[in-house]
């Protein structure tokens, strides 16, 4: 299947349309967490979005190779150059090893993208695992020219670079105005310049992240793994590379830079960037300290939450927006996100409850007719999910004429309408009905039911018509309710 997918090349500022380096096939490289901490909302975005982006290329036939890292070492505190490491430090204050806590927090977020529908990619590499791509990467960057040790550590040379190729190009800067807004750093003294970056860090002796190299023992600089880990798995050239926006500068414009300076070319055709989940209009974010985690909003614990938001009602809330607008989080907004999915899964159920009739009313067949088309219209335009939802919106208002004896559906125009909403509501928007909400809401009808019967049994003993009382309590127990009589009156509880 064909479609003319356009999407938004962040290095081109504009809408282009989508030509794979390699026909039928797709290379994208996603930048996934720094396993230091548990994923919050902000995580949640990017993941969202590339699942989705994911799930419409292979629909659309293209055999896709999505590869996601896992930063597991080279994060360091202060900025992307200099501090301790984020990992090794929460390690060392909790006397762990720093696998221990890269693990853990791996598993975590496992288990958050699997209840947010997020299919796992086709490779997850650790930045541990793959430090002699690294530093060849580093060796190959030496070798050109681009850059120089500098005790026992290697820095990029951006001013070098700069003079035969442009840094910035991708984040719009110009290397004045880096060099005028880039901040004094520790240890500044081993650079060239400020503005250069690390492509490998000499270990202080306290350090506990440390490998062999020709320099010294160290750890490669943050930018390193992307660039390594995307060419060894996705090759010299590939397509798409993704992120948040937040990773335009520095982390994407040095992976730019080290990509041309060890190959003397682009490494990546299509940069994709979703834009940031906000609180307050602040960025949401483990730097300012206004993050919510995911557990936290499964759960409901956290103290700007009131109430507990399911995995799929936080996943129809990032599919709403466009990725490349801002999120502003709110309980108010989630609860509209609540009751948007509701609507919409209510709809998908509601379709094994229509009979169909011999033909469709015009409005319907015309609805019907356009629906599958519009969806894709949307997705080939920048993924624009919000519309998706928009169009299903219009179906389930169809569906609810038909249940309610206002419209008709033929059979065939059923089953296309019954095809299509599946194809984007489960198929690529990812969504699944909310079984928690489902399970409460089912827990909370058959109380009332009990209830009823308990009533009518309260009468019946009333009326001395034990055997009707005996029936209602014996009847509950079979379904798993047990009936206790007390002072107050009659009380229940289910047996699970």
């Amino acid at each position: 299947m064909t479609q003319p997918l356009l999407i938004y090349n962040t290095l081109s500022r504009t809408k282009q349309l989508f030509k794979p380096v390699t026909p039928g096939r797709v290379g994208m490289y996603v930048c996934g967490p720094t396993v230091y901490g548990d994923a919050h909302l902000g995580h949640a975005r990017p993941a969202i979005t590339f699942d989705l982006l994911f799930r419409y290329l292979q629909h659309i036939g293209y055999k896709v190779r999505y590869v996601r890292n896992i930063t597991d070492v080279g994060h360091l505190e202060h900025d992307a150059d200099e501090g301790e490491d984020k990992i090794a430090k929460k390690a060392r204050l909790e006397q762990l090893e720093p696998m221990e806590v890269a693990q853990y927090y791996t598993n975590r977020f496992h288990d958050a993208m699997s209840r947010l529908n997020c299919l796992p990619p086709s490779i997850e590499p650790h930045a541990t695992g793959h430090i002699i791509e690294q530093i060849q990467l580093v060796k190959e960057i030496l070798d050109n020219g681009y850059a120089y040790e500098s005790q026992g550590s290697v820095y990029f040379d951006v001013e070098k670079y700069n003079g035969k190729y442009r840094y910035g190009k991708l984040s719009g800067r110009n290397l004045t105005d880096v060099i005028n807004n880039s901040r004094e750093l520790d240890g500044q003294s081993e650079k060239h310049n400020q503005v250069d970056f690390a492509l490998w860090k000499a270990a202080q002796p306290e350090h506990i992240m440390r490998w062999p190299s020709p320099w010294s023992d160290g750890f490669p600089g943050w930018h390193c793994e992307c660039t390594a880990m995307g060419r060894k798995y996705l090759g010299a050239h590939f397509d798409i590379h993704g992120g948040g926006m937040d990773l335009v500068f520095p982390h994407h414009e040095c992976e730019i830079a080290q990509a041309v300076a060890s190959q003397g070319s682009d490494m990546v055709n299509y940069w994709m960037h979703c834009n940031m989940v906000t609180i307050g209009g602040q960025k949401m974010g483990k730097s300012l300290g206004n993050f919510i985690t995911l557990n936290e909003f499964f759960n409901g614990t956290h103290e700007k939450l009131t109430q507990a938001y399911s995995p799929m009602t936080i996943r129809f809330f990032i599919l709403q927006a466009h990725y490349r607008s801002t999120v502003d989080f709110s309980n108010e907004a989630l609860q509209a996100a609540e009751k948007g999915l509701q609507r919409l899964m209510g709809a998908v159920s509601d379709l094994k409850r229509i009979v169909p009739s011999k033909q469709s009313d015009e409005q319907t067949h015309k609805v019907v007719s356009e629906l599958r088309q519009k969806c894709y219209d949307a997705m080939n335009d920048d993924l624009a999910s919000p519309l998706v939802i928009s169009h299903l919106f219009d179906a389930s208002t169809v569906i609810n004429k038909i249940l309610d004896h206002k419209a008709t559906i033929s059979e065939a125009d059923l089953k296309e309408l019954s095809d299509t909403i599946h194809l984007f509501a489960i198929d690529i928007l990812g969504l699944t009905a909310d079984t928690s909400a489902t399970n409460a809401a089912r827990e909370e009808a058959f109380g009332h039911v009990v209830d009823m019967l308990l009533e009518q049994r309260a009468i019946a003993k009333q009326n001395k018509d034990w055997a009707t009382s005996d029936k209602i309590r014996d009847s509950l127990a079979e379904l798993g309710f047990e009936v206790k009589d007390t002072k107050d009156g009659a009380t229940w509880v289910l047996n699970k």
